[in-house]
């Protein structure tokens, strides 16, 4: 069950409650291995009349799968994307329910393999991402003000 609830900025492009433009999504963890969302990509961004823009849908992906250093409460575990790849198997209607998924492949010290993929309600996996993450830079994080980022789980 994936009732964990990670935190949220405020203006973050994926997840920043006020970013006028962003997707606004939300991320819940098992507490295990991994995290997703649920969510339904608005008209607004489509490419093809219908049809997600990739480029969406791979920024979905990247915030996902490298939320799964945040899992079992460490919300203050940021991990960066080194290398993504991501393959697109079929198109992602606009409007329509999706669930975005990130998995744990392998998280030891400061470097993690993880994976994710985008599924449409009748279960067909239509993204699949694999990433390579490392530990955010030190000089980067340790100038993080997390209440200016507005960086904390809403209720």
């Amino acid at each position: 069950m994936h009732n964990q609830k990670q935190p949220n900025s405020n203006t973050c492009f994926i997840c920043g409650r006020d970013n006028p433009v962003g997707l606004h999504m939300e991320f819940f963890d098992n507490g295990k291995d991994e995290v997703i969302s649920h969510y339904t990509v608005p008209e607004l961004y489509n490419s093809y009349p219908g049809i997600v823009h990739g480029g969406v849908l791979t920024s979905m992906l990247d915030e996902t799968v490298a939320r799964v250093s945040m899992i079992g409460g460490d919300h203050h575990h940021f991990m960066m994307s080194v290398k993504l790849e991501v393959k697109f198997r079929h198109p992602v209607p606009v409007e329509t329910p999706i669930t975005v998924k990130g998995t744990v492949v392998k998280l030891r010290g400061r470097l993690g393999r993880a994976k994710g993929e985008i599924i449409l309600p009748d279960g067909t996996v239509a993204v699949e991402a694999e990433m390579v993450l490392a530990d955010l830079p030190a000089e980067i994080a340790d100038e993080a003000n997390m209440e200016e980022l507005g960086w904390h789980v809403d209720e």
